[in-house]
Parts: C-alpha cells; structure tokens; sequence
C-alpha cells in the first residue's frame, strides 16, 4: 500500500471528492479504499462518491461543488453570500436544469434544495464567487433579486423584505442590468412596482 501522503496527493488533485471511476482510473482497489475508510483518512459521501476528509475544511461548500459541478447557487444561498440575508439557509440552493436528473438530489448529506430552471434561462446572471476558499458558480446581485421577485410567493416575507432593502441600499448595485434580466425573466412590471420607488 502507498504512502497516505501519496493517496491524499491524488485525491486532492480530484477536489477532494473522487468518484468509483476516478479510483478505478488512479488503480486505487477497493480494499485499499476500504482501509482508508476503516482508518478515517476517507469518508464515502454517497453511493460512488468519496471524500479525503480534511480535518482544517469543515466547509460543505466543496462537496456540493463536486456533487453538483452543473449547478449555480441560488435563491437563500446566493442572497446570504450577497449580505442581503443574516439568516443561515438550512439547505445549499441550486439552480438546476429542468433535465437534471431529479435522482441525484436523493442524499443525506449535504442538505440541499435544487430548483429546476428553464434551459433558456438557467445561465442569466451567473457569476463565481468564493466561499471558504472554493470557487463557486453563483448567481449575481441582479439575477437574485429577480428571482426573488418571481418567487415572492414562496419565501419568506421577512427574507424577502431583508433582501430587496439590502440590493436597495447596495451601492454596487446595477439597476440597467436588473431591467434587462427583469425583462428576460418577465418580470419587469413586479420590479418597477416593488423597487422603482426607492430609485
């Protein structure tokens, strides 16, 4: 058997997180990953998903990340991230394609609320941030708030409030691009209501 060092070495070159075919590719046989299981140098996270567990990243953000590559944060997530929300989001909100398969949001761990999306307008607005040192797809300032406004209905007014108020009062906000997105996500109209009087 390798040197832990050397096994840490390729699993940290895959992100942290491997797959069966990522270990079949680097000839890691199963019970030597059993051993590194047993000795709790790696962690399986799903069916065909393992993780070298990082005892200085307690940051989830990197196996959402390799779980869902696809994905673009969203909704609570991206609005928390934006300071537009003090509250912790329960659940890592990802936007999704309407054909993602709806299976692989079927784990444990970590707690997670896809919202499948349109093709046609799954990429308005995505950008990349950084949480906990990870580089993340997420939504910009625009797209979130024209997102809150299309799903008012189904949040929580007072995160809702708190949101509109924080891009209100944002001075890196750009309003030419949020009637653009408004436009192309049709809800222009809720928009000049619900913000044109604070501009």
């Amino acid at each position: 058997m390798k040197q832990i060092n050397e096994y840490k070495m390729i699993f940290d070159s895959y992100g942290g997180m491997m797959r069966t075919r990522d270990l079949q590719n680097e000839k890691i046989l199963y019970r030597t990953l059993h051993k590194l299981i047993e000795q709790g140098f790696v962690e399986k996270v799903r069916y065909g998903y393992y993780r070298w567990i990082n005892l200085n990243d307690f940051s989830e953000v990197c196996v959402v990340i390799r779980l869902f590559p696809e994905a673009i944060l969203c909704m609570e997530t991206a609005l928390r991230y934006y300071g537009y929300s003090d509250r912790n989001p329960l659940k890592w909100h990802l936007a999704v394609s309407r054909d993602f398969s709806k299976s692989r949001f079927n784990i444990d761990y970590p707690f997670v609320k896809p919202h499948y999306v349109n093709s046609s307008y799954l990429e308005i607005g995505l950008s990349y941030g950084v949480i906990d040192g990870h580089k993340v797809r997420i939504y910009d300032k625009e797209r979130v708030i024209c997102d809150c406004m299309r799903f008012r209905n189904r949040m929580d007014k007072e995160i809702f409030n708190k949101a509109i108020l924080g891009y209100i009062n944002d001075q890196g906000k750009n309003i030419p691009r949020l009637m653009e997105y408004a436009e192309e996500l049709r809800v222009k109209k809720t928009v000049k209501e619900l913000i044109g009087v604070w501009l």
